[in-house]
């Protein structure tokens, strides 16, 4: 595998023979306060962390797309003195990044990607922290001395996410976005060739050479392609997170059901460009696949207690 590059190459269109791929996250692999409490799923802090991969056929044209728009919106009244676009807070204003973007700015992103349909596949593997929670504090009950480490959350959602038989080409142009201040470029390299070995003793072949995976390490404003895999990212985070109310700092229930609150209008839009979402800790041993034949829904997922009724 290749020694791993900060500044990325002018991408080429996808083919049979080389697959770019965009990773990014959701969510954070908090477990534990620095007292030592376990915090996911409490006011502040996920229950779910997420890694997802963007396959794109033309990366070039995506990124044109999504500037050009970007451009356009800077150049509307109806965003000037808005607070995500003003320069100096280096949100819309440098890049699109779902969290930070007004409402009136998603929509035609959405839009934007939609359009490309095939173009775009989306996958990711979704980790529930409460699971992983109760294994690590088994760990810690064992052996006192043992110290959970938030990179390894990390680190094992990538292996999973290219471990798994997925469109196969000559050649892998991997791109991942910076976290934080490091780019944890050797870690990231170490994952994915256990993801390779992980691949070949379950499917009996290599996908191709080791040199045949690039990888590059950079911020999302240097790539649009990143910027779009964020916008699939925070679709199925919606869907798995519930909506907390800031001031009593507990979860907003529905006025009518009196059930918590995922919004998955945004999945539901983008699902035919989903390839697929592998849950790890739902339903069965090895987690749960949401396909194409088998779709991510609230029924399915998040169902109602018995006796409560969801809100038509």
């Amino acid at each position: 595998m290749n020694d791993l590059l900060d500044i990325p190459a002018d991408p080429e269109p996808s083919s049979s023979e080389v697959q770019h791929l965009f990773v990014d996250e959701a969510g954070t692999p908090t477990l534990f306060h620095e007292s030592g409490k376990p915090i996911a799923d409490t006011f502040g802090c996920s229950r779910f962390f997420i890694l997802g991969k963007l396959e794109v056929e033309n990366p070039p044209v995506v990124a044109t797309a999504l500037t050009e728009l970007r451009q356009r919106m800077l150049a509307d009244p109806i965003f000037a003195g808005t607070e995500s676009f003003k320069p100096e807070r280096k949100k819309t204003a440098i890049a699109f990044h779902a969290k930070d973007d007004l409402p009136e700015v998603r929509v035609p992103v959405f839009e934007l990607l939609r359009s490309f349909g095939s173009q775009l596949r989306f996958y990711a593997v979704v980790c529930d922290k409460l699971k992983l929670t109760e294994t690590e504090s088994a760990k810690r009950a064992k052996e006192p001395g043992y110290r959970f480490n938030e990179n390894s959350v990390y680190d094992a959602l990538m292996r999973e996410l290219f471990g798994k038989f997925h469109r196969l080409a000559d050649r892998y142009e991997v791109n991942v976005a910076r976290r934080g201040t490091s780019t944890r470029n050797e870690a990231i390299r170490v994952a994915l060739a256990h993801a390779e070995q992980d691949f070949e003793r379950k499917f009996g072949f290599r996908r191709s050479s080791p040199d045949a995976w690039k990888i590059t390490v950079f911020r999302s404003k240097e790539a649009p392609c990143l910027q779009a895999v964020d916008y699939f990212l925070w679709a199925l985070q919606r869907f798995y997170e519930v909506k907390w109310d800031v001031k009593t700092r507990k979860k907003a229930l529905d006025p009518t059901t009196g059930l918590v609150i995922h919004e998955d209008r945004f999945l539901r839009a983008m699902w035919p460009q989903v390839g697929e979402v592998h849950d790890l800790h739902f339903a069965r041993a090895h987690g749960t696949f949401f396909t194409a034949r088998e779709p991510l829904t609230l029924d399915r997922r998040f169902p109602p207690p018995k006796g409560k009724k969801k809100k038509s």
